[in-house]
């Protein structure tokens, strides 16, 4: 017997029925960052991160600025200042209301497994099997346009690979000899932007004549939080572009979910990878494991997962990342190296770059395509290996740069990132939020989107419920999609319990039905309402066109 729940119709006036079961949501809430955090907590550590309200906060920004502070991402109000500073100031931001959020600046771990491997180390041996793995040697990859940026350790730019390199833009100050593992930044930035040095020795990168902008975010030897939020905004000061993230850390942390969420919302790639901790366990990796991320593992010369690279459930796609030859700061060349400033590493750390590299060339001989459908062009081009379909090690497939330049593209999904009501709505992750599918001048709507497990399992728009009157949704899935309207107070579509009956306004949610639909009914004042479409248990993923209209009576 076909099993089936449906709410047809609900009163705004009234909480929808208590005892109707909620269907399971794929994805988690998005809601601001917590406010509270210990302020011994907050002394740990030499930096505090303190996100404004988008309107009140501009009345603290001198304030912010005599105490040392710094507004590292205007798109959130994100600023950085000295923890002491901000234990003594939090108070009375607090009690004014001006603040939003507060978060240790953590640190982060670059995605690299080892300095040496057994490797051939001549010369003229064909060191850099990934190019053929890839398909980079039956391609020309063009000339300079969509840029990359790498957001890491800093990038030794006197080295022969950099040396005179045109397109090459330090959006900072570059540092990289604090510690061993500031060569990683050089390392990553060869693997794009590499161009073989004057005597045609030397490597290449993936993307030889890539405008490549590099963002230093360990300038103090340390990659934290807040430098890598500070190059993303840098990122995206600039315009669209591809972003490399190959660092990562083990906590969820909302207020770098939120600024990886806003550079999407601007147009950009971003591009992480996905931890190199398969022998503990693979445990999840962020931002690698953030939605509306393309999170990379790493394949070996048998075109297989390597020891090291995790597994996934956030997993697109995988590119070479073991044996690979990279070029380093000459300051951290030892005297026994057979090639100064190159060595071989390994890791989920090598892997991105080359899927970044390939993007930004794919988006510059296709720039109309926007980044919604760039991030599908790269993944569904992969080229499989093991088993049919998508798997937790290599995601869709291996990097396959030809197959994407001729992948067909998908239609834009709409107005992502919108997998909860913080990012839709005004004054939530962006000041104005998105704009709503109806309003008291445009009673219609509709649109195509598209819907998948691991990256965009959600999808939250705003629509106008006139006074007295009702707005109809009616969702025509591709696939198994699920159907809510939630009132205006609602904090998040994954509201359970007490909070669930008083603010969801109706539920569709039919196995293997032809459409959901869903009548809303007004009470006595006009206002805007959030409708979730989301996938059903168990679905990977769905296309769908959704349908809204108003009505006064």
């Amino acid at each position: 017997m076909r099993r089936a729940l449906l709410l047809g119709v609900a009163l705004l006036a009234c909480a929808a029925p208590a005892q109707a079961a909620l269907p399971p949501h794929a994805g988690h809430p998005i809601l601001p960052a917590p406010q509270s955090v210990r302020t011994q907590q907050l002394r740990e550590y030499r930096n505090a991160l303190v996100e404004l309200d988008h309107v009140r906060g501009a009345g603290a920004t001198f304030v912010m600025r005599q105490a040392g502070g710094r507004l590292i991402d205007p798109q959130i109000s994100l600023w950085q200042l000295p923890s002491a500073a901000a234990a003594r100031m939090l108070p009375g931001l607090r009690a004014a209301g001006l603040v939003r959020s507060v978060t240790p600046d953590l640190p982060l771990r670059p995605q690299q497994v080892s300095r040496s491997l057994s490797f051939c180390t001549d010369q003229f041996c064909p060191q850099e099997w990934w190019i053929h793995a890839v398909g980079a040697d039956v391609w020309t990859p063009p000339g300079p346009g969509a840029p990359v940026t790498m957001i890491d350790s800093g990038v030794d730019l006197s080295h022969p690979e950099f040396a005179g390199r045109p397109n090459t833009t330090p959006l900072d100050t570059q540092t990289f000899t604090a510690t061993e593992e500031e060569l990683h930044g050089t390392a990553t930035a060869s693997m794009v932007g590499a161009q073989a040095n004057g005597d045609g020795h030397g490597i290449e990168g993936i993307y030889p004549q890539a405008k490549l902008q590099i963002w230093d975010a360990s300038p103090g030897g340390v990659l934290t939080v807040g430098g890598e939020i500070s190059g993303l905004s840098a990122a995206v000061e600039r315009g669209p572009g591809v972003i490399n993230l190959s660092l990562g850390g083990p906590d969820r942390l909302a207020i770098e979910e939120h600024a990886i969420l806003a550079a999407f919302g601007s147009g950009s790639l971003v591009v992480a990878s996905a931890g190199n901790d398969r022998e503990d366990g693979s445990p999840r990796s962020f931002p690698a494991s953030f939605a509306h991320v393309l999170t990379i593992g790493a394949t070996d010369e048998s075109n297989r997962a390597t020891y090291f690279s995790s597994a996934s459930p956030d997993m697109d796609l995988a590119a070479p990342g073991q044996d690979m030859l990279v070029a380093i700061p000459l300051f951290w060349s030892r005297p026994a190296d057979t090639m100064p400033g190159y060595l071989p590493l390994a890791g989920t750390s090598f892997s991105a770059p080359l899927v970044s590299g390939a993007s930004a060339a794919v988006w510059t001989v296709r720039p109309t395509l926007s980044n919604t459908q760039l991030f599908e062009v790269m993944r569904r081009s992969a080229h499989r290996v093991g088993t049919r379909g998508w798997n937790r090690d290599t995601g869709y497939g291996i990097l396959d740069v030809n197959a994407a330049l001729a992948r067909k593209a998908p239609a834009t999904d709409p107005q992502e990132p919108n997998e909860d009501v913080y990012l839709v709505k005004p004054n939530g992750l962006f000041r104005v939020g998105h704009p709503a599918l109806t309003a008291p001048a445009h009673p219609r709507s509709v649109l195509a989107a598209h819907l998948e497990q691991g990256d965009d399992p959600e999808d939250v728009y705003r629509a106008y419920l006139p006074a007295k009157g009702r707005l109809t949704v009616t969702v025509r899935p591709g696939g198994p999609v699920d159907l809510e309207v939630w009132s205006r107070r609602t904090r998040s579509v994954f509201e359970r319990g007490a909070a669930a009956k008083r603010d969801l306004l109706g539920l569709s949610a039919h196995r293997r039905a032809s459409r959901e639909r869903l009548v809303v009914r007004g009470a006595g004042s006009g206002q805007y309402v959030y409708i979730d479409a989301f996938l059903s248990k168990k679905a990977r993923e769905a296309g769908y066109t959704i349908s809204v209209s108003s009505a006064r009576r």
